[in-house]
This record gives C-alpha cells, sequence and structure tokens, in this order.
C-alpha cells in the first residue's frame, strides 16, 4: 500500500506548463477520491476507469488508496497523458494502469467510473454516452469539479444517459455529481457533422473537440487573411488545429500544398482527420497527436497557422501559447511565415517576434489580432 496524500504531493504537470499558480492535484481530485472510496472497496480490480484525469491525481490515488493493478483510463489531452505516465514512472506504478481511447475497451464491464467534468456540455454528452453504452447496468460514475466550472447543465446533459443524477453537498469549493441507472442508447450522436456555408466545407466534430462543428470567430478572422498567407508555402502546418478547418480550407485554396494538422487533443485529432476526408483532401492533410510539434524535425516547414489557446486547464495563463511559438521557431524554415491571431488583450505581438522573427500586424477588429511572423536566417528564440 502507498501513502495517498504522499503521492498527491509528488506529482508534476510536465511536461504541461509548470507555474506558480499551476497545480498537478486539486482538491475537486481529493473529493472523488474519497466519494468513491466505498464503492471503489467493494468493486474487483479490473473493473475501475477513470476518464479525464488532468495529470495522474485521480488514477495514481485510486491505485494508491485500494491497491489497484488493472485500472483503465482515458485522457484526451496528450500532455495528461504523459504527465500521468511520467509521474506513474517516478512512483513505481507505470504498470498498474493501461490507457485508451473512449471506447468499449475502455467500458466494458466496468462497474466505478471515476471522472473529472470537462467543461465542454459536448464532451460530457460523448462521455455519457459512451459509459451508458459499454459499462455495467450497474455502473456507478463519480464525476467532480471545481464549484466555479460547474452548472446545472452539466446534470442535465448526464440525465440524458442515465436516470438518476445526485449533486454532492460542497467541500473547498468543489463539488461531486453521483450517476447511475444507465438508459438504453440509440445510434451514437458523436461525431456531428455540420456543413458550413460561408465556407462550403463540411466539419466533423467529437464533443470534446474545441468549437465544436462551428467556426470559431478568431478562425474566421484568420481564413480573411488565407490569400496572403506565404503564396509559394509547399509545406504547412496547422497548429492546435481543432476540428481541422484551417488545414482543410489551406489544402483545398492551394492544390500543391501538403499540410499537417496537430493537436494535443484526441478529440480534436479525430475530428480534423474525418473533416479532412469529409471535404476531400485526406490526401493532402495528414494529422498528428503531438505536444506543440514538439515531434517535428527543425526547419520542416514553410507555413504554420495558429489559433492559440490562452487557457491552461482552468486558468488564465499564456504558457501553452508562448511553447507553441518557442516551437515555431525550431519548425520553421528560414523565410517560413507564421500566421496566428490572438485575442488583442494578449499583445502578443513581442514575443512572437522573438521566438520565430520580425511580426507586423495585418489585420485587427475589436477582439482580434492577426500577425505574420517571418522566420529569419538564424533562429529567433533566446539561448
Amino acid at each position: 500500500m502507498h501513502d495517498v496524500e504522499d503521492i498527491l504531493a509528488r506529482l508534476r504537470r510536465y511536461p504541461d506548463v509548470e507555474a506558480l499558480n499551476l497545480f498537478a492535484v486539486d482538491a475537486a481530485d481529493r473529493l472523488i477520491l474519497d466519494a468513491a472510496a466505498e464503492i471503489v472497496d467493494a468493486s474487483e480490480d479490473g473493473r475501475v476507469a477513470v476518464i479525464g484525469d488532468a495529470y495522474g491525481a485521480l488514477t495514481l490515488g485510486v491505485i494508491a488508496r485500494h491497491d489497484l493493478r488493472a485500472v483503465r483510463v482515458h485522457q484526451d489531452l496528450l500532455t495528461g497523458e504523459l504527465a500521468l505516465a511520467g509521474n506513474a514512472r517516478t512512483l513505481g506504478l507505470a504498470d498498474r494502469y493501461t490507457a485508451h481511447p473512449l471506447t468499449g475497451e475502455l467500458l466494458d464491464g466496468v462497474r466505478v467510473v471515476l471522472m473529472r467534468l470537462p467543461r465542454a456540455l459536448s464532451g460530457l454528452a460523448e462521455i455519457a454516452e459512451a459509459i451508458a453504452r459499454h459499462a455495467d447496468p450497474e455502473v456507478l460514475v463519480i464525476a467532480g469539479g471545481r464549484d466555479k466550472y460547474l452548472t446545472k447543465t452539466m446534470n442535465d446533459v448526464l440525465a440524458q444517459s442515465f436516470s438518476e443524477v445526485t449533486a454532492s453537498r460542497g467541500r473547498q469549493k468543489s463539488r461531486t455529481l453521483t450517476v447511475r441507472g444507465p438508459k438504453p442508447v440509440g445510434e451514437p450522436r458523436f461525431p456531428v457533422r455540420e456543413h458550413l456555408d460561408e465556407l462550403d466545407l463540411d466539419v466533423i466534430a467529437h464533443g470534446a473537440a474545441f468549437s465544436g462543428a462551428r467556426l470559431d470567430i478568431g478562425t474566421r478572422f484568420l481564413l480573411d487573411h488565407l490569400k496572403l498567407m506565404k503564396p509559394d508555402a509547399r509545406e504547412a502546418i496547422d497548429l492546435g488545429c481543432g476540428t481541422g478547418i484551417l488545414a482543410v480550407a489551406l489544402a483545398r485554396s492551394r492544390p500543391g500544398i501538403r499540410v499537417v494538422g496537430t493537436d494535443q487533443s484526441a478529440a480534436a485529432v479525430a475530428s480534423a482527420a474525418a473533416t479532412a476526408a469529409a471535404n476531400g483532401v485526406a490526401d493532402r492533410v495528414s494529422v498528428l497527436r503531438d505536444d506543440a510539434m514538439s515531434s517535428l524535425p527543425d526547419n520542416s516547414a514553410d507555413l504554420v497557422v495558429c489559433n492559440p489557446p490562452f487557457h491552461v486547464g482552468a486558468a488564465v495563463h499564456t504558457g501553452s501559447a508562448i511553447k507553441m511559438f518557442c516551437e515555431t521557431g525550431r519548425v520553421l524554415r528560414p523565410g517560413g511565415e507564421l500566421w496566428t491571431v490572438y485575442n488583442t488583450h494578449l499583445n502578443y505581438q513581442g514575443v512572437v517576434e522573438r521566438m520565430v522573427g520580425h511580426t507586423d500586424v495585418v489585420g485587427r477588429n475589436k477582439k482580434f489580432t492577426v500577425t505574420r511572423s517571418v522566420r529569419g536566417l538564424h533562429d529567433a528564440r533566446p539561448r
């Protein structure tokens, strides 16, 4: 047996952004572990699943508390997977769990699910449907999060797939929902498919993909500048590709270009690959689950397009975007261009100039700024 608090205290977020105001474990993780303790004790090993674990607190916490050896885990974000794997190796628990996609192999026969509630209601709906479809009919779900991110609508979404949803009393500004009684499910509702008339483009979206099947307003503004983006580019990257709208629009507008869409979200990668196929450009658009292009070689792209995030989990933090800009300076060839759109108040221009190269503002509206950065002959990143 392991001391649970010792396990939780040793967790790191790496390779995700680490900062003084960012933590690998919080009160909601501890509340979920406490709320599930009795039912996990009564369950057989091999019939416990964890969904949405941020950095390993739920997985390694339940393993340590109950001496489990066959926990099944699904994490949408690659940084979460890598953090869990790194923490598990450090703690000597790497052989106690297995990672799975959101399918039957994750949930078949499962009696207990521990889950962090996702902020996207569509992501929650897809998870709830998968549990109801594949798990044991007696499955009990303990889902939790921080009070400020929980809404009554989450109960309603869960109630579409389960007959009973009960909220706990709050503790340390956190709360859990106990969910049971899976309802019969029909044809899967996800991924969804929508046609964007303004682009004459079909979008396929899994529940956790950013912005769903809609056209995000930042992406729309960046697309207004599509014709200006390095006209002679032959190899491009859609960094943080989401459902793949930018990648597909680039490929359709330029028959000679090849585009790689990268995203750390498993839902986004599946969505972008499906969107490329639906629009007939799968032969020129490939999709990669990757952390900020870290697996791509130096000097390998002529053009990078990016609508970067400014949230890290629940916290407003620019670290993820800065990491993306840093990697762009490495991956772009000399003379290559980065086109990015961001909320104007973030004022990324100076950061991009240092990490990529000379940067000009090419568009600005009431909310967003679009910049073009050109990589110089030498790496612009600080040493």
